[in-house]
């Protein structure tokens, strides 16, 4: 499957990963993928999307944080590597 956009945003911890979550869907038609969770709590959520609104709901948290963003980044055009790593990623995902 091909992707306009991918966004990440990484947080400390899942509370907040569901905030920026919440904020980043509010802002523009993005759609939610996946999520992984690091050691020490570090939460990447990952969106897709057209680019003009991936990066638009990226750039909502970076100037409006709703908690203290780690790092953020937008990946347009993700090569299929990269598609198939975060397919690989959401067949993994899991809720408690």
């Amino acid at each position: 499957m091909a992707y306009g956009a991918y966004g990440l945003v990484e947080v400390l911890g899942s509370s907040n990963a569901i905030r920026v979550v919440d904020q980043m869907l509010k802002t523009s038609e993005v759609y939610f993928k996946t999520h992984h969770t690091r050691c020490g709590g570090h939460d990447t959520v990952f969106l897709y999307g057209d680019v003009s609104a991936v990066k638009a709901a990226v750039d909502s948290v970076r100037e409006n944080p709703p908690c203290e963003i780690v790092a953020a980044a937008v990946i347009s055009a993700p090569s299929d590597e990269m598609c198939r790593l975060v397919e690989t990623c959401t067949e993994k995902m899991y809720f408690y």
